[in-house]
């Protein structure tokens, strides 16, 4: 079941939160700049993964908090393991195996819900037309509340349906 709406995912009562990212991201812009503030935690032990996993796009790592926060981390960067920034756009073929894969842990962790922004539409340079079908042809048949955040309005809670 998926649904557009219009928010601060931060807000969002989804029991997932997902961001893309590449390998070893710095997490200084956009929303993983936030999920990294917010969550300091997470960035460090996102870092030991990636060191211990060599992660390749189209792969998700879940991080839980002390809370029922939880973050999924979808690999849909090329990059991470130079000492040089690198800035490489998005792939629509990462976004599709990245969304697969949280397909897959979403069954298997039996998740309740799930929230998304625009994803790789930001710095991965990616249109938002292009990522839309993606999420839509990946995620719409879970039975559970899928919530695509399509309009950034900051401090605003979006209306999530059950």
């Amino acid at each position: 079941m998926l649904y557009e709406v219009e928010g601060d995912i931060l807000l969002s009562r989804a029991q997932v939160i997902g961001h893309g990212v590449s390998a070893n991201d710095p997490m200084n812009q956009g929303l993983s700049k936030i999920l990294h503030e917010n969550f300091p935690s997470m960035h460090k032990e996102f870092h030991h993964w990636c060191h211990q996993h060599h992660p390749k796009p189209g792969q998700v790592w879940l991080w839980q908090g002390l809370a029922e926060t939880k973050i999924a981390h979808l690999i849909i960067k090329d990059g991470g393991y130079t000492h040089q920034p690198e800035i490489t756009k998005t792939s629509s073929s990462h976004i599709k195996h990245a969304l697969h894969a949280l397909k897959k842990l979403a069954v298997k962790e039996k998740f309740s819900s799930i929230a998304l922004p625009r994803l790789g539409t930001g710095i991965g340079g990616i249109d938002w037309a292009e990522v839309l079908p993606i999420i839509q042809y990946e995620l719409s048949d879970l039975a559970i509340p899928v919530y695509v955040y399509s309009h950034y309005k900051p401090q605003k809670r979006a209306i999530e349906p059950r």
